[in-house]
């Protein structure tokens, strides 16, 4: 099968998936332009009617061949996250307090750089 110069196989997109990325982008303009449109209206009801434009353009997005890769990575990415070794409490508060004091000393040292500096700036100047 040819494909056109510099173009991937399989990168091209059908028109009904521009057809969805459309609603989708519809739906969150339209979503923002219509919070600001109806700005007397209680905010409840506004933001509820933002959460139901956002699951909608959500579930439309989610149907498009990117929407279903990107699905596929957040499943993968879950599982990943769920092999990993986590540290131990004693692990975490011995890593935050080394953090810490390496924090403490490079300000010290940035401070006393800083007077040093100073010092000379003014000797220089008078």
């Amino acid at each position: 099968m040819a494909t056109q110069a510099g173009k991937q196989p399989g990168t091209e997109t059908s028109m009904a998936d521009r057809a969805k990325w459309f609603a989708v982008i519809a739906l969150v303009v339209g979503g923002i332009v219509g919070n600001w449109w109806f700005g007397e209206i209680n905010v409840f009801y506004r933001a509820l009617a933002l959460v139901a434009m956002a699951v909608l353009a959500g579930f439309i997005l989610f149907q498009t061949e990117k929407g279903r890769n990107l699905w596929v990575l957040m499943r993968d990415a879950r599982s990943e996250v769920r092999r990993v070794i986590w540290p131990t409490r004693q692990e975490t508060l011995q890593t935050t307090l080394i953090v810490i004091v390496l924090i403490l000393v490079f300000a010290l040292i940035l401070w006393a750089l800083d007077s040093l500096l100073t010092w000379i700036v003014q000797m220089l100047i008078g």
